[in-house]
């Protein structure tokens, strides 16, 4: 596979992340066609289990969020900017402190912006509490589920 098509793959893969936190866009399954792009092209048995390991991922990730409580955005009482950028912290943090800078870089970036909106301490943290509780372990979830696949993407690109 060719340079160009890696960051292709790359891009499409992002997109997938981004799409996790953006209602309406099908992040799972973006960052899934990205994996059976790169499969596809590459035709190799490391290609091939990195793709069976994202399905299986990503199909446990739907059985999960069938049993967590369902997102309502409405509830949760924070900007819908304020939720993106803690996502992009949990992104971020991901691959700063891989796997649980994910979840420590989305609730740290959240209660850091709710903070600043909101002015205190005890008001921030309530309002991190009250997110979490309506839509963040789910949307955590989907994320993790999304950065595993994506981080054993790249980790079986670059050992190659």
């Amino acid at each position: 596979m060719s340079a160009w098509q890696l960051v292709a793959v790359g891009l499409v893969m992002l997109l997938g992340l981004i799409g996790v936190l953006v209602p309406g866009i099908p992040g799972p399954l973006i960052v899934w066609a990205g994996v059976l792009w790169w499969a596809v092209t590459e035709k190799s048995g490391p290609a091939w289990a990195v793709l069976m390991g994202a399905t299986a991922v990503l199909l446990l990730n739907q059985a999960l969020k069938w049993l967590l409580p369902v997102r309502d955005l409405r509830a949760a009482g924070a900007p819908y900017r304020t939720l993106f950028l803690a996502g992009v912290a949990g992104i971020v943090g991901f691959f700063v402190l891989p796997v649980i800078g994910a979840v420590v870089g989305a609730v740290g970036g959240l209660y850091l912006l709710e903070r600043i909106r909101l002015g205190g301490h005890g008001d921030a943290w309530a309002s991190t509490r009250t997110v979490m509780r309506t839509l963040g372990l789910s949307v955590l979830v989907e994320l993790l589920a999304c950065l595993l696949v994506v981080g054993g993407w790249a980790g079986t690109v670059l050992a190659r």
